[in-house]
């Protein structure tokens, strides 16, 4: 199910309890601001989820509030998980949801990194 991404934050999210210890991840990166993860339900061959460790819901939400710390910080973890598991060549689809329409499942910011195989076009058409 979509969520409203203009939604309070809830600390009670899966990504919310992951961050707190409350359910095991396997992790590929951490720092002070964000954690790397292969996502449960992979969708690529490889996909690895990047989140930040600040409550936000949505990029839209992080790029209101969060700190220049928070957002240089965590730009900068999504390129060291893409270099550091060999996904720039030759290639990888970097996806953040927003909302209902574009199907964000979970209420706190996530980026998808896919890779390991030919990826098609963006969109189903």
């Amino acid at each position: 199910m979509a969520i409203d991404a203009t939604l309070p934050y809830d600390d009670n999210n899966i990504f919310a309890r992951i961050l707190r210890g409350d359910l095991p991840s396997k992790t590929v990166y951490e720092d002070e601001f964000a954690l790397a993860f292969h996502d449960i339900n992979p969708q690529a061959p490889l996909h690895i989820l990047v989140i930040p460790k600040g409550p936000y819901v949505s990029w839209d939400d992080f790029s209101q509030r969060a700190s220049e710390a928070e957002i240089a910080c965590f730009v900068r973890a999504v390129g060291t998980v893409a270099r550091d598991n060999g996904l720039v060549v030759p290639g990888y689809r970097l996806l953040a949801n927003v909302g209902p329409h574009s199907g964000q499942e979970v209420p706190h910011l996530h980026v998808h990194l896919f890779a390991g195989q030919p990826l098609g076009p963006m969109l189903v058409r």
